[in-house]
C-alpha cells in the first residue's frame, strides 16, 4: 500500500492504537512486536473492539478483507506514516533531549507555551522509536506548536528521531553521564545528543542554548541560536532561592515554582526563556510556572507518616544523583535519611560510579544513608552511617527492623530499582 493511501486512511480514522486493551472506536491499530508480545496476534480481538484497520506483518494473520493491511514492518511503516504525516503539518516544532531534565523541561514548555498557542507534546516520557511516531500522529490540522521529547541510549538513535520529527527548533538538557553502556562513554554521550545540532544546523533551524554551559556553547557557536542564562545571554533569568524550592526572576518578576532542586533551575529557565521567544506575556509565563506540579516520582515532594519525601526514583544515573545528594545536602530539614538505588546502563563504569557515589557520601556525611542493589552492594565503606543492602528484600527487612521516625527522605535510583516502593513500607 502507498503511504499516500495509507496516510488517507489514518485521516479517516480516531487516531492510533497499538495495545488492545486500551483500543478506541474507529482506531488504526498497528500490530507492534516486544520481547514479549506479537501484536499480530491480537489484530482481530482489534477489530472486534473496533478497529477501523490493523496494520499487520505476519501473513500468518492477514485476511483477504478491507480492514487487514499487510505490510513488510509494522514498526518501520508507523515511522514513515508519522514522518509523511509530519510534512502536511504546517507547525514548527521543537525537539528536546539530554541527559537529564528532558521530560521536566517538555512539561514546563508545554505549561509555558499552551498559554498562548494550541500545543501538542509527549506524553509522559514516550519518547522513543515508536512514542516519537505516535506525538506526531497526535498532532492535528487545529495543533499550532508541537514540542517532541527524544530519549536514546545508543548512537545515530537521535539522529533516526530526527529525520522524523523534523524539527524547526532544537533544545539540549544537558551532557551527563547516562546510559554510558550503550553510548561508549561521554563522548559518545555528547556525540549522540549532539546529533540533534546536526540536524539543524545541516537544515538551517535555530537552536536554544544554556549560555551557561560552555560545551554546548562551543558546540553551537556557528549556528543560528537563541540563549539564555547569564546577563550577555539574548535572555537572561537569574537564580533567586533554591533552598526549598527554586524560585527565579525574569523581566523583574519573581517566579516561585513547585520544583525543588537547584538542578531545576536550568529546566525553568530553558521554558522561560524559549516562552519569551514566542511572546508570550511574562504574566502568563509566571502562572504556568508556579502552577506546575512535578509527577512519575520525579522530584515530588511526598509527606507521610510524619515524614516529608523527596520521592526521585524515576530514574538514576551519577550526574543527576550527584546533583540530587547535593541539593538534598543543601537543603533545611533534621533528621536526614538517603535510600539510593543502583544506576542501570553504566557498563564497565558502573564499578566506578558506584564507588564514588559511596565515597562521596562517606567523607562528607550529612545524614544517614541506605544504599540498596548489587552494584552499591560491591562499594567499600566503613562509614557507621551507610548501610549497603544487596536487595530491596534486603531493604524492606531492614525498615521493618529499624522503623524510621519523622525523617526527611531523599528516594533515587533507575527505573529498574522502583525504589516508589518504598512508601509502602513506611
Amino acid at each position: 500500500m502507498k503511504i499516500e493511501q495509507l496516510h488517507q486512511y489514518f485521516l479517516e480514522s480516531k487516531g492510533i492504537c497499538t495495545d488492545t486493551r486500551k483500543i478506541t472506536k474507529a482506531c488504526l491499530f498497528f500490530a507492534l512486536k516486544g520481547d514479549n508480545f506479537d501484536g499480530n496476534e491480537f489484530a482481530d480481538e482489534a477489530l472486534d473492539k473496533g478497529a477501523i484497520n490493523v496494520v499487520i506483518d505476519d501473513i500468518r494473520f492477514h485476511k483477504n478483507t478491507g480492514e487487514t493491511i499487510l505490510c513488510a514492518n509494522a514498526l518501520q511503516l508507523l515511522q514513515k506514516l508519522a514522518t509523511y504525516h509530519r510534512k502536511h503539518l504546517n507547525i514548527p516544532i521543537i525537539a528536546v533531549t539530554g541527559s537529564n531534565g528532558k521530560t521536566t523541561t517538555k512539561e514546563l514548555l508545554n505549561a509555558v507555551l499552551s498559554q498562548k498557542f494550541n500545543t501538542s507534546a509527549t506524553v509522559g516520557n514516550l519518547n522513543n522509536h515508536i512514542g516519537v511516531p505516535l506525538t506526531l500522529l497526535s498532532m492535528t490540522p487545529e495543533t499550532e506548536l508541537g514540542i517532541v521529547e527524544m530519549g536514546a541510549n545508543h548512537l545515530k538513535e537521535i539522529e533516526r528521531l530526527t529525520a522524523i520529527i523534523q524539527p524547526e527548533y532544537g533544545y539540549i538538557t544537558n551532557f551527563g553521564k547516562s546510559h554510558l553502556e550503550g553510548f561508549g562513554g561521554m563522548d559518545g554521550v555528547v556525540r549522540g545528543k549532539s546529533e540533534l545540532y546536526k540536524y539543524i544546523k545541516e537544515h538551517q533551524k535555530t537552536v536554544f542554548v544554556n549560555g551557561n554551559d560552555l560545551k554546548q556553547m562551543e558546540l553551537t557557536k556557528t549556528m543560528k541560536r537563541v540563549t539564555f542564562g547569564n546577563d550577555e545571554q539574548d535572555y537572561y533569568i537569574s537564580l533567586k532561592d533554591a533552598s526549598n524550592t527554586v524560585s527565579v526572576i525574569f523581566d523583574g518578576l519573581e517566579i516561585q515554582s513547585q520544583l525543588i532542586g537547584i538542578y531545576n533551575f536550568h529546566n525553568i529557565a530553558a521554558a522561560i526563556a524559549i516562552g519569551a521567544y514566542y511572546e508570550v506575556p511574562p504574566a502568563k509565563i509566571k502562572t504556568a510556572i508556579e502552577n506546575y506540579v512535578p509527577s512519575m516520582n520525579r522530584s515530588q515532594i511526598v509527606k507521610q507518616g510524619g515524614h516529608k519525601i523527596i520521592l526521585d526514583a524515576y530514574n538514576a544515573n551519577p550526574t543527576s544523583m550527584m546533583a540530587a545528594l547535593e541539593n538534598f545536602k543543601q537543603a533545611e530539614g533534621e533528621n536526614k535519611l538517603m535510600i539510593l538505588g543502583d544506576m542501570f546502563e553504566l557498563g564497565t563504569e558502573s564499578e566506578k560510579e558506584h564507588q564514588d557515589i559511596t565515597t562521596f557520601l562517606e567523607k562528607d556525611p550529612f545524614g544517614n544513608v541506605l544504599l540498596v542493589g548489587s552494584n552499591f552492594f560491591k562499594t567499600k565503606t566503613k562509614a557507621s552511617h551507610i548501610i549497603l543492602l544487596e536487595s530491596f528484600e534486603d531493604l524492606k527487612n531492614h525498615l521493618e527492623a529499624h522503623k524510621p521516625s519523622n525523617t526527611f527522605m531523599l528516594v533515587k535510583g533507575s527505573r529498574g530499582m522502583a525504589l516508589e516502593r518504598v512508601l509502602e513500607l513506611l
